[in-house]
C-alpha cells in the first residue's frame, strides 16, 4: 500500500485532525493576544492541545461504539 492509498483511505480522519489542530492553535493565539498572558502559560495551553486532542477523539470513538 502506497502513501497515496493510505491518504485516500484516511482522508476524513486526517481532515478532522487538521481542523482540530487549526482551531486549537487559533483559539489559543486569540486568547493570548487579547490577554497578553505569560509565555509559559501560552506554551502550556499549546501542550494541553495534545491532551485535548486525544481526549476528544477517544471520547468520540467511545460514543460511536455505544451506538
Amino acid at each position: 500500500m502506497g502513501v497515496i492509498d493510505s491518504v485516500r483511505e484516511q482522508k476524513s480522519g486526517m481532515m478532522a485532525d487538521l481542523v482540530f489542530a487549526v482551531a486549537w492553535v487559533v483559539g489559543v493565539n486569540l486568547l493570548f493576544d487579547l490577554t497578553n498572558g505569560p509565555d509559559w502559560a501560552y506554551y502550556l495551553c499549546m501542550f494541553a492541545g495534545v491532551i485535548a486532542y486525544f481526549g476528544f477523539f477517544t471520547s468520540l470513538e467511545m460514543a460511536r461504539a455505544q451506538q
